[in-house]
């Protein structure tokens, strides 16, 4: 269970944020967002979070301003990602921070963060 833990999700497809948050909250998390933009999501930073699930790639940019922040305040995150190319997060993140791959199914994901998070 994620019970009472606070999840950030960055995720610009509603239908697949929707679902994400439906499943963060079923396992007892509480969802801060979902975000769809950098700009929004920088600003949801900025309260208390547990853990964090990003999609990499929003409306044409890129998802590492909030990253950055996240990785710098010491908040955990998995990327939740379409990208084919994966060198190019583990280059900037290092091989600690998780990398599942659209569509990655909903206990994946909270399998990981329940690993951030104990």
């Amino acid at each position: 269970m994620l019970n009472e833990h606070n999840i950030m999700l960055v995720e610009d497809e509603a239908l697949l944020a929707l679902d994400l948050s439906l499943t963060l909250e079923e396992e007892g998390a509480q969802v801060t967002g979902p975000f769809a933009t950098v700009q929004t999501a920088l600003e949801g930073c900025g309260r208390r979070l547990d853990a964090a699930v990003l999609d990499v790639d929003l409306c044409g940019s890129n998802v590492f301003p909030v990253a950055d922040r996240l990785f710098a305040d010491g908040v955990p995150f998995v990327f939740h990602t379409g990208r084919s190319d994966l060198a190019c997060l583990i280059s900037r993140y290092g091989r600690d921070v998780p990398i599942l791959v659209k569509p990655a199914r909903g206990e994946e994901i909270v399998k990981i963060l329940r690993s951030l998070l104990h």
